[in-house]
């Protein structure tokens, strides 16, 4: 015992805590609330220090669903695809996700230019839908996202959702009107320590609260830079526990959109009979870029395949077991 207690460090500084979903005692209507952050160890260190909350996944639903993702995720989303709201229920009743990530790519105008109404009602629908606070992203294009997403915000005032993403380029809109909605944003960087740094301390010049921000270190899947996202992600930690608090924010990672991204993940077995069976490649792909960036440091992940949500899930439970 001795031995093993003489490698346990001891950090000087934890992570912020996040709160997201607001319930009716405070002002919201969310019959669900999580918190993630307040560690003070890395991950699943528990000798080292205090690990509070277990991360959580957000299941990825699109307001307009995308023409090109593989058949494994096609095939095993056909009933709900092109139905937001039982996309959504689905993932969290069945696949077992936390909340939803709700993606508005249909406001972008080269993919249907829904209307800002249209994402509003979608997003509010949605919150009446489930129980469950949400996270809200763009379409990319960052004029559309500066009419469209403070509306929204607006339209969810009080719920404490998160919404994203906000750039060192193109903050201030965004920024203002989480503000004063009262919602959380997330913060992307280009797999940099300084940047992410960078962005906080202009984001939180502008009057949000440091424990209202979540960063988006942007990842690579499994094959495509993951190590070096991983260490990336480490450094910053490691600085946070240090002391630094401009880098004391949660993480959120984006692990199905880049695992399914990969062509690993893509490439059916008629083109490639020597890789396998293509769905449960796909779904591997998923979770193997996903238990990366728990370990990582990860408090949210963004998710898209139900059965990899449910083995991730079960993963969580048991790195949490101590």
């Amino acid at each position: 015992m001795a031995e093993e207690l003489k490698y346990v460090e001891k950090w000087n500084s934890k992570i912020n805590e996040l709160k997201l979903g607001a319930a009716k005692a405070d002002g919201g209507t969310r019959g669900k609330v999580f918190k993630v952050g307040n560690q003070a160890s890395l991950p699943y260190l528990f000798k080292e220090g205090d690990i509070p909350f277990a991360p959580i996944i957000a299941a990825e639903v699109y307001d307009v669903p995308e023409d090109d993702w593989p058949q494994a995720l096609t095939e095993d989303l056909k009933d709900v695809f092109r139905h937001p709201l039982d996309w959504a229920v689905k993932m969290v009743e069945e696949a077992g996700a936390d909340l939803v990530c709700l993606k508005l790519q249909g406001i972008h105008p080269d993919l249907g230019g829904k209307s800002a109404k249209d994402a509003q009602g979608l997003a509010v629908a949605l919150l009446k839908k489930l129980n469950t606070p949400m996270v809200v992203l763009g379409c990319g294009q960052a004029d559309t996202d500066n009419e469209v997403l403070p509306l929204v915000s607006e339209a969810t005032k009080g719920e404490r959702l998160l919404f994203g993403d906000v750039v060192q380029e193109n903050y201030k809109t965004l920024t203002a009107a989480c503000i004063a909605d009262g919602h959380n944003i997330i913060a992307e960087s280009p797999i940099d320590v300084n940047i992410a740094k960078q962005l906080n301390i202009l984001v939180s010049d502008l009057g949000m609260p440091q424990d209202r921000i979540i960063i988006n270190p942007t990842i690579g899947a499994l094959g495509y830079g993951i190590e070096y996202a991983y260490s990336i992600m480490e450094r910053a930690r490691n600085a946070a526990l240090s002391g630094d608090r401009m880098l004391a924010m949660p993480f959120i990672c984006f692990a199905g959109q880049e695992a399914w991204s990969a062509k690993e993940a893509r490439v059916i077995e008629a083109e490639a009979p020597q890789w396998g069976n293509a769905r449960q490649r796909g779904i591997m792909w998923e979770v193997v870029t996903a238990m990366a960036m728990l370990h990582a440091g990860a408090d949210i992940l963004t998710m898209r395949h139900p059965e990899a949500i449910r083995i991730v899930k079960a993963a969580i439970a048991d790195l949490m077991r101590h």
